[in-house]
């Protein structure tokens, strides 16, 4: 017999009751293991525990919800289990609005004190000086490839990486009135403007294009002159009332921007194995022929796989280049941890940026 929409509700709202007393009783269990780790110095947040909850539940998973769903939903139970102790306070690209902040809520859940910054440059400092405990910076786009500036900074920083998300990225063009007429500039981030430059070369040929320190600082500049529109996310239209002129302007459908996330080793040391990890590596070489290749002896001698090799200029005037490199592992492992033992031998400079958990 079919179920009328009333009765249906009436379950709904039955399980809802179930469902809070369920997740007050997880929440009061996580208080107790929080009191635990006060006692023994340990860390409230765990990255790889995480990764491993949320995988084992998407494994047992045999109903209708999507994987994504299981781990968007457990990710803030956990967030708001961990700020019944303390919330993470985290700084990323601001202001508000940013692709930035939404991958540290993807990452941390919503449950965390916000620490909102005007340049990468900034969130690095701010981490590194412990106003923040954790910062979230952007590597890597499928579009453009690797953000320098992040990578720049990791020489230098004290920071090292124990987590990485990434998001897919729909670029709008933002504007105060609902019209792509008399639009003479436009505002957003470099990336973007170079992830929508074909968009903006066939609608807009004769704007101006101005980089701005963020999306959401393009979108805050359109509410200063009609005239003007930003390039960012839909949650910065609201965030600033704007139009949604246009969406998803972006020339690649499925871009995606990988974000790192960083803290001082005394913060988090080096998250545990979770079965699916990644290290980092930034190295030089010396200058002499085959060096690059002999760098890839050792991780196919032990077996492990590479996954990324990037160049950036050593900046030293000599030509001189450092490289990023990713490989599939955990340092704990032993073929990992030869192979990384043997690769230090032949660089002139060598430096782990982090291992820690794989997103999807």
């Amino acid at each position: 017999m079919t179920k009328t929409l009333p009765e249906l509700r009436t379950q709904i709202d039955a399980l809802d009751q179930q469902l809070l007393a369920l997740l007050n009783q997880r929440a009061a269990l996580a208080h107790e293991v929080g009191e635990i780790k006060k006692v023994e110095g340990s860390p409230v947040f765990r990255p790889e525990r995480e990764a491993q909850v949320i995988a084992g539940l998407q494994t047992g998973n045999a109903g209708p919800l999507k994987r994504e769903s299981v781990a968007s939903i457990w990710r803030e139970i956990m967030s708001a289990c961990r700020a019944l102790e303390a919330p993470q306070r985290v700084a990323y690209l601001g202001p508000a609005g940013t692709f930035s902040e939404q991958a540290a809520e993807r990452f941390f859940g919503s449950s965390i004190e916000r620490v909102p910054c005007g340049s990468i440059d900034e969130v690095f400092r701010a981490t590194a000086a412990g106003s923040a405990q954790y910062g979230v910076v952007p590597m890597e786009n499928s579009t453009e490839g690797m953000v320098s500036r992040s990578l720049d900074l990791f020489l230098a920083s004290p920071l090292h990486v124990i987590g990485e998300t990434s998001l897919l990225v729909r670029h709008n063009l933002l504007r105060q009135s609902d019209s792509l007429e008399g639009i003479t500039a436009v505002y957003a981030h470099p990336q973007a403007l170079a992830q929508c430059q074909n968009w903006l070369n066939t609608h807009l040929p004769y704007a101006e294009r101005h980089a701005a320190a963020s999306n959401a600082e393009g979108a805050r500049l359109a509410t200063t002159n009609p005239a003007w529109a930003g390039i960012a996310s839909e949650r910065a239209g609201s965030e600033f009332g704007l139009h949604v002129v246009a969406h998803a302007i972006q020339d690649d459908a499925y871009n995606r921007t990988r974000f790192a996330v960083v803290c001082l080793p005394q913060t988090l040391a080096t998250p545990e194995a979770s079965g699916k990890d990644c290290v980092s590596l930034i190295v030089s070489v010396p200058n002499r022929p085959g060096a690059v290749h002999d760098l890839l002896v050792p991780l196919k001698k032990h077996g492990v796989s590479m996954t990324r090799f990037e160049s950036r200029p050593a900046r030293s005037g000599q030509w001189e280049y450092y490289f990023y490199i990713d490989i599939q592992g955990h340092a704990s492992q032993p073929h990992v941890a030869a192979a990384l033992q043997e690769l230090q031998t032949l660089c002139a400079f060598y430096k782990v940026l982090g291992t820690y958990p794989v997103s999807e």
